[in-house]
């Protein structure tokens, strides 16, 4: 029986969820029925048939009215309704994948269900009264079919969680930091613009290395309450449209070396974390990663040990696609949740 899925907003991740269920192999039961997005019928077509990170996509793709066709596949196009207006009862939604951009907060959810929805998972980090902020490898085991509302968390958190946790249980982590070295994103502009809230924002996205915020030492917190006052986390925008990196800082409890802290990244990366973390022993930048859909890859040629206990790790990571993947998999989850409930 296949589950019913609809995507509210196609931007970045939206689209990029849509391209990852259509080239795994586990995805013959993940049925998406319909999108809700504003923007007219044939630029959704057009940009689903053409992407400037991800290529061309393998098929036909026309639009027919109001519905988007690629190959065999029909999904119906909402225009962009509100959440309240959406037919998701009519149609029988199993699943809405939350890509919009809005806030992330149990209401926002509930709305959903209120429409017809069984089921949501945010695509952005969301407030603490979600059922669940839930990280492939990490905390599977604490989902519990009951649950409703459901954050997939940031990229970043996909990226950063692997390894701590995989350091913290092999040698206990007393302290670090983290600077997620980010592509550009579509909330920066091509040129300056006039300053608001936060100037740095509004300068080029193609000319200067830009410090933004980041709530990723409050996401680790969350997910890893032992280290709650114990990470702090910067976060750089760089000029280039594809691939970021993380560079971690940690201290260990135990003393370490190099070897044996990438035998344990190693070993997670073939058993917890298999097909979310992986390494890389090739002399490779950035680029090589694109399309990689893994959460996180370690740069084995990176990775420092000082004195024992203070440890420096590379890892790279797609933010749009590994994070899209991650997508996937939670609805891959939460649709077996439903199949089971009927």
């Amino acid at each position: 029986m296949s589950v019913r899925i609809a995507i509210n907003g196609f931007g970045r991740i939206g689209r990029s969820i849509l391209r990852a269920a259509r080239e795994r192999a586990d995805t013959a039961d993940f049925e998406i029925i319909a999108i809700n997005e504003p923007s007219d019928p044939e630029s959704i077509a057009l940009l689903t048939r053409y992407d400037s990170q991800h290529g061309r996509l393998n098929g036909h793709v026309w639009v027919d009215k109001k519905t988007l066709c690629i190959d065999q596949q029909r999904i119906q196009l909402l225009g962009g309704q509100p959440i309240a207006s959406l037919p998701w009862g009519a149609l029988k939604i199993d699943l809405v994948l939350e890509c919009s951009g809005q806030r992330g907060t149990r209401e926002t959810a509930e709305a959903h269900l209120r429409a017809g929805a069984k089921r949501v998972v945010f695509s952005q980090p969301a407030s603490a009264d979600v059922d669940i902020t839930l990280i492939p490898g990490f905390n599977d085991h604490e989902r519990q079919i009951d649950h409703q509302i459901i954050s997939a968390g940031s990229c970043t958190t996909h990226c950063i969680i692997p390894v701590l946790d995989t350091l913290q249980k092999t040698l206990g982590l007393k302290r670090g930091t983290a600077t997620t070295i980010h592509a550009a994103m579509n909330d920066q502009p091509v040129t300056d613009t006039l300053a608001g809230a936060d100037p740095r924002r509004h300068r080029s996205a193609m000319n200067a290395v830009i410090p933004v915020d980041t709530a990723l030492a409050k996401g680790i917190s969350r997910l890893m309450p032992e280290l709650a006052g114990h990470m702090e986390c910067l976060h750089l925008r760089i000029p280039t449209t594809t691939v970021s990196a993380m560079d971690l800082t940690l201290e260990s409890r135990q003393a370490t070396t190099s070897k044996t802290v990438l035998d344990a990244l190693s070993a997670a990366s073939e058993n917890q974390y298999a097909g979310i973390m992986a390494g890389c022993a090739d002399p490779v930048s950035s680029i090589d990663f694109a399309h990689d859909p893994h959460s996180t890859v370690i740069d084995q040629t990176q990775l420092r040990v000082v004195d024992e206990h203070l440890i420096k790790v590379l890892c790279w990571f797609d933010n749009e696609w590994g994070f899209a993947n991650r997508m996937v998999d939670i609805a891959l989850a939460m649709s077996t949740d439903a199949q089971s409930q009927g």
